[in-house]
């Protein structure tokens, strides 16, 4: 059976081959009826775009990267499900990478090596340094997420990013407004990574703001951003003598949470009674746990919005665009785990 083509189309659909290419491609300027008109002869002759050859006219694939440290974090696996709904908003599709925050890897991708059919990669680095980054930000279409000074050390990308520092610094209030006076942080990275660094300043700035004074006892080193580092973490604070045991806890993440939650229930101890205690990522994960965990949003539908539509505009630009900072909204939620106030759901 002979392949359906665009004059197949055309003619069920009683417009030009231009116009059916236009709609193909998701170009502007077509009148919805008309889309709708061709779209439902494509679906009724199942018409398939020639990929090949559309690759060879254009020189793009239509395909994108998306490479995160690890997949098996909540926030980074809900934030690919918001990238893989934008790219399709585009016609573009969406191939995910883990680094598992490996330098070289990180360099990799960033450069499009080994992935020929990539049109460009959205990349949240952890590890790569920035002066390697830098020289080869403007030869790939590159979008960085994260919160490492891009800007200050001359990487020509787009980045996208929530503001950490404030974010800490909201939730640290939140914890100090409760009448908490002994405020742990859960979060302080051995690898000095800059997350780890931007949320420990807006901690330490929220506790200036409260009049408390930070005490590095109750900001115990971890190695990573997971449940066991948030779980002995907590161990340690809770083995800490009676008077200086914290009364509440901001974990850098959420999963660091969940685990120091873990650990407040092995010690007897109840939440919020005797420790509040609050993560960031906004994650289902802070939702469902127990308590619910009071947690900042980063918004992520937004995040993704803001670095698929960057990428686009970059793999569509003839020459090489200046490097944009977009900071992303983000909202605290306060759950049970702070305010102690049961409340249902929502289905």
């Amino acid at each position: 059976m002979a392949a359906v083509t665009l004059k197949d189309v055309a003619e069920r659909a009683g417009v030009s081959i231009k116009t059916v290419s236009n709609v193909v491609r998701n170009a502007p300027r077509v009148s919805d009826a008309t889309r709708e008109r061709v779209m439902r002869a494509v679906h009724e002759l199942g018409y398939r775009p020639n990929e090949s050859a559309r690759r060879l006219r254009t020189g793009r694939s239509g395909l994108i990267g998306l490479a995160v440290p690890d997949l098996a974090t909540p926030y980074f696996a809900e934030l690919a499900h918001h990238v893989r709904a934008e790219a399709a908003l585009l016609g573009l599709t969406v191939l995910i990478e883990e680094t598992l925050g490996d330098a070289t890897e990180e360099l990799r991708l960033a450069t499009g090596v080994g992935a020929s059919l990539l049109d460009g990669v959205i990349l949240s680095p952890l590890r790569v340094r920035l002066d390697e980054l830098a020289r080869v930000a403007d030869e790939f279409p590159l979008v960085l997420l994260g919160e490492r000074n891009y800007e200050r050390d001359h990487v020509v990308a787009d980045h996208v990013l929530i503001d950490n520092v404030a974010a800490a610094r909201e939730v640290t209030a939140h914890l100090a407004a409760l009448g908490r006076t002994r405020i742990a942080a859960i979060g302080a990275d051995r690898h000095g990574s800059a997350t780890s660094r931007q949320r420990l300043e807006g901690f330490q700035l929220a506790l200036h703001d409260a009049g408390l004074t930070y005490d590095p006892r109750l900001a115990p080193a971890i190695k990573e951003f997971d449940r066991r580092n948030g779980l002995l973490a907590m161990r340690t604070l809770v083995a800490l003598p009676p008077d200086a045991r914290p009364d509440a806890v901001f974990c850098f993440s959420d999963m660091l949470a969940v685990g120091a939650q873990q650990a407040l229930y092995e010690a007897g101890l109840t939440i919020p009674g005797d420790v509040a205690v609050a993560g960031i990522d906004g994650s289902e994960e802070a939702l469902y746990s127990t308590p619910p965990l009071t947690s900042v949003v980063p918004d992520k539908a937004a995040i993704a919005s803001l670095a698929v539509k960057c990428l686009a505009a970059r793999i569509a630009a003839e020459e090489s665009l200046p490097f944009e900072v977009h900071v992303a909204p983000h909202w605290l939620q306060a759950r049970e785990s702070t305010d102690g106030v049961r409340r249902r759901m929502a289905p």
